[in-house]
């Protein structure tokens, strides 16, 4: 009878902060559109350069050389790689929040009451044994265990533990990004560099020819078939291609010293193949399907994981409305004197005790939490629509720019050609006084800024080769 009196209030009261507990609002949640287009053309080719090796992708011996170096020495990148560590880490904290607490302890101490308080008159009459008073000051000695446990009854800490997992994946595939990202920057560089040599090389050429032509100007002022204007007006272009030379002299220096901090090592030179720079012909590339990108990419992965840790992170901030159970036990010897600390069971003591605590009133920092999970799991699907749409469009981008810049390279070829000759003419017909100077002056510079768009295309040529292995997701398996 005297049971059953306390338990149906206990009951009564477990009940009521349940159901406090579980009264929370109703936030709608956001599903993420994945849908992409079927192909990036009529071509349906699941063929995809994507998933190549960058060794294989890329067969510039030098050029691979500094990927390798990169990969190992890059310090963003082995930052990164301690970001992975931390993340690692939460998991492990997160793992250890739903296992039981065990813990050792021990003490000793000393206390005095005053006679005249309500302990020390008790004391006072207090016996150990027959004909013995409790001993002044009291000693007190204790060695035990003690356990504290949450029962997560409503999946709060796996959950916690699972959104710590999503997000240290996720950072595993920020660092592969990274990876396809350092790729990509240090073989645009190194083509750059290549192509810096080449326009190098041409102003080199360049300056021998204005020079040769500024000599037979002086013999022709000397044979009155010039003036001085025609003599400076070719030495002014002989400084302005030197001054030239000077100015790619230092872009040559600025990109090594890129490609040095790159790979992670003090400026030095940069070993290149630049003889075959204007000979290079880009990979033939294969798109494959846009679907590809979902798995290829790894930031499409990345934010996909971000937004699973995002709804599990709402899943815990829910569960805070309701009770929590918590069970703490302990178990050891204490005695007011050593000599009776291990005398058992008077020496005994054990403690266990469970709680259920909910919750009642002045909830706002969990509706706030709650709210503010939810809109991040919004602002996750956003970041992962944003993400694959942004992918779509890169690869659509560079695909293009694949053609496109192989026409232009093809027409620049062309124009080099013509104007080549148009210099060649322009001489011949300037010494047989069939042509005045400034026609040999512009056809020299539309020669010379022809030559360098050659170079220039070919650049954008190989970068686009890629920008379009980047776009893909390649470089980082």
């Amino acid at each position: 009878m005297l049971r059953k009196k306390y338990y149906i209030p206990v009951t009564a009261f477990i009940i009521i902060l349940s159901l406090a507990g579980c009264k929370t609002g109703n936030l709608a949640q956001k599903e993420a559109n994945t849908t992409v287009p079927e192909s990036y053309s009529a071509s349906k080719d699941t063929l995809n350069s994507g998933i190549m090796n960058w060794k294989d992708y890329f067969v510039d011996a030098h050029l691979n050389s500094l990927i390798e170096t990169a990969l190992q020495n890059n310090q963003e990148l082995n930052i990164t790689l301690q970001e992975i560590e931390i993340s690692k880490n939460e998991i492990r904290a997160r793992k250890g929040e739903y296992l039981p607490f065990i813990g050792l302890k021990g003490g000793a101490g000393v206390e005095k009451v005053g006679r005249y308080t309500s302990q020390g008159a008790n004391d006072a009459n207090t016996e150990i044994k027959p004909g013995v008073e409790t001993p002044e000051p009291l000693q007190d000695y204790m060695v035990g265990a003690y356990a504290t446990w949450e029962i997560d009854i409503w999946n709060k800490l796996h959950n916690a533990k699972k959104s710590a997992i999503s997000n240290y994946l996720a950072t595993v595939e920020g660092k592969n990004f990274m990876v396809t990202n350092l790729i990509s920057e240090i073989a645009n560089s190194y083509y750059e560099l290549l192509a810096l040599d080449n326009q190098l090389l041409i102003v080199k050429n360049n300056i021998e020819i204005q020079e040769n032509a500024l000599k037979i100007v002086k013999l022709q002022k000397e044979s009155a078939r010039a003036t001085e204007l025609a003599v400076k007006r070719f030495e002014a272009q002989v400084f302005d291609t030197k001054g030239l030379e000077f100015e790619i002299q230092q872009k040559i220096i600025e990109t090594e010293n890129r490609i040095n901090f790159l790979v992670g090592r003090f400026p030095q030179k940069v070993d290149r193949s630049t003889d075959t720079f204007i000979e290079m012909v880009p990979n033939a590339i294969h798109a494959g399907i846009p679907s590809q990108l979902l798995e290829n990419r790894p930031d499409v992965k990345q934010a996909e994981l971000e937004l699973a840790a995002a709804k599990l992170d709402i899943k815990v901030a829910k569960a805070r409305f309701y009770p929590s159970l918590g069970i703490s036990a302990g178990i050891g010897l204490r005695a007011f004197d050593s000599k009776y600390l291990f005398t058992t069971p008077e020496s005994l003591l054990y403690s266990i005790a469970g709680d259920l605590v909910a919750p009642l009133i002045n909830r706002n920092a969990i509706k706030a939490t709650y709210n503010t999970a939810n809109a991040k799991q919004i602002q996750a699907v956003y970041n992962y629509e944003k993400t694959i749409l942004n992918a779509y469009v890169e690869v659509a981008n560079q695909l293009a720019k694949i053609e496109n810049m192989k026409n232009i390279y093809e027409l620049k070829s062309k124009q080099v050609d013509a104007l080549n000759q148009s210099v060649t003419i322009s001489n011949d017909l300037f010494r047989s006084a069939r042509a005045d100077y400034m026609e040999v002056l512009l056809t020299q510079r539309d020669a010379l800024e022809s030559k360098f768009d050659l170079v220039e295309a070919k650049m954008q040529q190989m970068n686009a080769m890629v920008s379009i292995y980047h776009a893909l997701g390649g470089g980082w398996k």
